[in-house]
């Protein structure tokens, strides 16, 4: 077997694109623009971004996963101190909201469960029911009755009227 290929056997392809000879002496202008392009704002520009990189490497944060400290209790806080009335105020809204997101991510599996067994949802899904009856329960009983303007005293005096009517319903029980 020869080592090369016979060239009149097997031809080469002609080519698509012509060589071009250059009859001028003058340089080319597309690429004196184009160096020029990327001396003078490519890699600046490539050079700061790949430091601000560098740094962002470094002191990884999700802006999507902040995490807060947490606060005392507006039951915790001293008579007068308004900073800690408004912090626990705001940790108040954010646990609002994050159970109100709860109740809606057990609310979408339940439905999803009952989208995906279709009839047999009533056997099947009885485990997602009996969580979204839990959850929705423990979220009525915390912020049920509140309404849009509900706050954090509000809701600690809901708490404490709950916890005064349970106190005398065992009471009586025992009597």
């Amino acid at each position: 077997m020869p080592d090369e290929p016979d060239p009149e056997v097997y031809k080469a392809p002609p080519s698509r694109t012509p060589v071009l000879e250059s009859t001028s002496t003058l340089p080319n202008p597309v690429t004196f623009i184009q160096t020029a392009f990327n001396y003078v704002i490519d890699a600046p520009v490539t050079f700061v971004r790949e430091w601000i990189e560098r740094q962002q490497a470094k002191n990884k944060s999700y802006y999507y996963h902040q995490k807060f400290r947490r606060v005392p209790d507006v039951s915790e806080c001293v008579e007068g101190d308004y900073l800690c009335f408004y912090e626990a105020e705001a940790q108040w809204r954010r646990d609002r909201l994050v159970d109100q997101q709860i109740v809606e991510i057990i609310r979408e599996r339940l439905g999803a469960c009952k989208h995906r067994e279709g009839p047999n949802h009533f056997q099947n899904c009885a485990k997602e029911a009996k969580q979204l009856a839990q959850v929705t329960k423990a979220y009525q009983d915390r912020y049920g009755d509140l309404g849009v303007h509900g706050n954090a005293r509000t809701c600690l005096m809901k708490q404490k009227h709950r916890m005064i009517e349970e106190m005398k319903a065992q009471e009586n029980a025992s009597q």
